[in-house]
């Protein structure tokens, strides 16, 4: 199993973990973006051209059944989860073939209020808490038997 990470909008703290625990673990981490992305020691760097897609399009590449994928990107996470690569997003959900269509379909939603001068100002925190409940569940996806999926 190797860990692939949607780097471009990963926090820090989530990719100051995950390669802790791939080290930990002895398992390979590639960070894919369309810019440098400092400090990922011991990871594979996969830096992308510019463009809309060009590192999501990277990840799928290099993706096998079994790897685990961290992305906040719901189309990417789909994309994966067909390969049977699981998936989770910083904040520990984990995304399944169950609620990819439900995810994508509210987040088009929330797109389209906002686009329309409707949407609620969104304020996105990530702190200790976020990133323990990211821990926790990462945690149990790298414990999880591959079969499992």
């Amino acid at each position: 199993m190797k860990i692939l990470v949607d780097a471009d909008s990963c926090p820090r703290p989530v990719r100051d973990l995950v390669l802790r625990a791939a080290a930990k673990r002895g398992l390979p981490v590639i960070f894919a973006a369309n810019r440098p992305i400092p400090g990922v020691p011991g990871a594979l760097m996969e830096l992308c051209p510019p463009g809309e897609g060009s590192a999501d399009d990277r990840i799928v590449e290099l993706s096998a059944p079994g790897d685990l994928a961290i992305t906040r990107d719901i189309a990417l996470a789909g994309r994966l989860v067909e390969k049977a690569v699981r998936a989770l997003d910083d904040r520990g959900r984990r995304y399944t073939g169950e609620n990819i269509r439900e995810r994508l379909s509210i987040r088009n939603f929330t797109v389209a209020l906002a686009e329309s001068g409707l949407g609620a100002e969104r304020h996105a925190v990530y702190g200790r808490r976020e990133l323990k409940t990211f821990a926790d569940a990462f945690d149990r996806e790298l414990s999880r038997p591959r079969a499992e999926g």
